[in-house]
């Protein structure tokens, strides 16, 4: 095993700065799938559970949802809760039980809910109830891809060293390529947050600066004209 002095942030950085690998780059048709960004995780100093990175997440988010219905592309949000009895989190609930518990996110709470600050299409867009980390476990959200003929997952959201980074590499292994905006994901500790940042990089996907992204919608479309 190889040795380090270097800090999580210190080794994501600098493959940022110097790429060991070519970037899978966008397919032909991108989704947007926001992960859980519901009170639970989002409201810092209401709850226990939640956090924040970059301060302006949820504005990128916001304006990555926004150019993506002005493309008539797909826009997906993601959220955890439970029944009551808490039986469909299954053995993940079964290590505490505490009111901040997964398993006691319960359908209609608060902690279920949705963050205000988001600008949700309720109509146009599409919400699925996760119970598991990846999006694409037990969900819908392969087929949905299927329908809309996506190839490319643009991913927001948390944890980056949990939800995020099974959902890249489920993904992945699905055939899909994996986009991660680095501004638009979060954790609780910095140290998980860069490594994973730092290993999905490396091996499942693309860690891009928001504005990439940005970039990238500006000319979709333009090129098949």
């Amino acid at each position: 095993m190889e040795t380090s002095n270097l800090t999580a942030r210190q080794l994501f950085e600098a493959i940022r700065e110097k790429p060991t690998r070519p970037r899978f780059g966008f397919g032909r048709k991108p989704i947007l799938v926001n992960v859980d960004l519901q009170n639970a995780y989002t409201r810092v100093g209401e709850f226990a559970t939640a956090y924040e990175t970059d301060p302006r997440q949820l504005e990128y988010v916001n304006e990555l949802a926004k150019g993506f219905r002005a493309h008539g592309l797909p826009v997906v949000w993601t959220y955890v809760a439970y029944m009551e009895s808490g039986e469909d989190c299954g053995v993940w609930g079964t290590r505490t039980d505490t009111p901040d518990s997964l398993q006691n996110i319960k359908v209609g709470s608060r902690r279920s809910e949705f963050d205000e600050r988001l600008e949700i299409d309720h109509v146009k867009d599409v919400i699925i109830n996760k119970r598991m980390a990846s999006a694409f476990f037990e969900t819908h959200l392969s087929s949905l891809m299927v329908w809309h003929q996506c190839d490319t997952v643009v991913l927001t959201g948390g944890s980056t060293s949990g939800c995020i980074r099974a959902a890249v590499v489920d993904g992945l292994s699905r055939g899909y390529r994996m986009v991660v905006p680095e501004e638009c994901v979060a954790d609780k500790h910095e140290s998980p947050h860069f490594a994973n940042l730092y290993d999905i990089a490396v091996k499942y996907g693309d860690v891009v600066p928001v504005k990439d992204v940005f970039d990238y919608l500006a000319t979709y479309g333009k090129e098949a004209k």
